[in-house]
């Protein structure tokens, strides 16, 4: 093994770059040297910094980046304790790892956490699933072309209604054929939408503990493969068909929901207020109004927050999610209002993306910040349990930048932890 090792490395100078054709028995450790070693010499680029050390690598190499040359070390901060009542009534205390690059992000959650210490109550939490949508269209639409306007109408209302009912008659047999794809999944429910001369089924699936996106990928294929074999005149277009919008906005996730749906909430008296946001009720609800209600209509936004992506994104990171599925979860709308004598922030984030098993999950470094998250058992399942305490950390950072903002201490915080 080390003179193959030490005989490509001699040779890696006078080949192209290609990352691919490396020597199968080497280690994943080898493997990433050599091409980082390539990618130096052909490129006269230095590269030192992201060169792994083995015991953090896991599986990434193999099941989680092609072509994988090093890592990006990203900085992990601590923040907490958090205190919170899960949507069972279990009351905990949340340790977060918060992996970010952005100076005063980890600050700001740690106050937040701080001024909630009355604690963060998980009030509503639906499980709407992992959602993937196939287009399918009409089989041979050319032959349609010859026929007068009207002819050409009338078939493909007759083709299209001829897919739905496809769908809806067979719906046990394409259901059983999505399941048979994964012991961990099951097709929780499905909607049709029509347009012009395509039909879009959009599935649900309950995917265990795994986030699920390639379940569900691999599922929705054999759904297509099925109905396209059995219902006469369908062709699947594609199997994913944008209007279940992954890493995508949109306004049907925005109102729907995708993943998990978390609304959280708090009461923070004006003591607290105070004393650790170091302002007054009144300055938040005034902030609160202009930013999220007027600031954000005016906008148009889809979502109207703070900065939640900031502590999605940070969490995500640190316990190996989908970062990409950050835009689902920046979709989070914000709410302050006056109650009794305290006042009260509302969180919802429609769609919270996560899992504990499979994906960036299973790295030995984001294994162990899961670990620390999810310290205190709640009793839920653990996917559930993520998802709220990521919710439950929004909050702690939508409270600390509203009160940022009422003081006008923002630009100074940035200027001292973020420069």
């Amino acid at each position: 093994m080390l003179t193959a090792y030490a005989n490509y490395q001699f040779s890696i100078i006078h080949s192209p770059l290609d990352l691919r054709d490396l020597p199968t028995q080497l280690s994943s450790y080898q493997r990433i040297d050599m091409r980082r070693t390539r990618i130096e010499a052909e490129l006269g680029v230095d590269l030192k910094h992201v060169e792994p050390r083995t015991e953090i690598l896991g599986t990434s190499e193999q099941k989680n980046c092609e072509q994988m040359f090093g890592v990006v070390p990203i900085p992990v901060g601590y923040a907490g304790p958090l205190t919170v009542t899960f949507s069972n009534g279990q009351r905990s205390e949340l340790h977060l790892p918060l992996a970010t690059t952005e100076g005063a992000l980890v600050a700001s959650v740690n106050r937040g956490a701080k001024a909630t210490v009355a604690g963060i109550t998980i009030v509503r939490t639906v499980n709407h699933g992992m959602t993937r949508t196939i287009a399918f269209g009409i089989k041979n639409p050319s032959a349609s072309l010859r026929a007068s306007q009207e002819s050409r109408i009338k078939n493909v209302r007759f083709s299209i209604e001829a897919i739905v009912n496809g769908i809806r008659n067979n719906e046990r047999q394409w259901k059983a054929a999505a399941e048979a794809t994964s012991g961990h999944l099951k097709v929780m429910s499905y909607d049709i939408d029509i347009s012009k001369q395509y039909v879009f089924l959009t599935t649900a699936f309950d995917t265990d503990e795994a986030m699920g996106m390639n379940m569900v990928t691999i599922a929705s294929q054999a759904i297509a493969d099925w109905l396209t074999a059995n219902v006469e005149g369908t062709e699947c277009v594609t199997v994913a068909g944008n209007v279940d919008s992954d890493k995508k906005p949109s306004r049907r996730t925005h109102e729907r929901g995708r993943g998990f749906d978390v609304t959280c909430v708090a009461d923070v008296s004006p003591e607290t207020i105070r004393d650790v946001l170091k302002t007054t009720p009144e300055a938040l609800l005034r902030v609160a109004d202009a930013k999220l209600v007027i600031g954000s209509s005016l906008a148009g936004a889809i979502g109207h927050n703070l900065h939640a992506a900031n502590v999605v994104a940070a969490l995500y990171l640190a316990t190996g999610q989908d970062v990409a599925h950050t835009v689902e979860g920046s979709l989070a709308d914000t709410e302050v209002i006056q109650h009794g004598g305290s006042l009260r922030i509302q969180v919802r984030l429609p769609a919270l993306l996560v899992g504990v098993r499979g994906g960036g999950t299973e790295l030995p470094a984001q294994a162990q910040c899961r670990a620390l998250l999810m310290k205190n058992k709640s009793g839920l399942p653990g996917k559930q349990q993520l998802a709220e305490s990521v919710a439950a950390a929004v909050l702690a950072g939508e409270l600390s930048l509203l009160a940022a903002q009422a003081t006008n201490t923002l630009a100074k915080a940035h200027e001292k932890l973020g420069r």
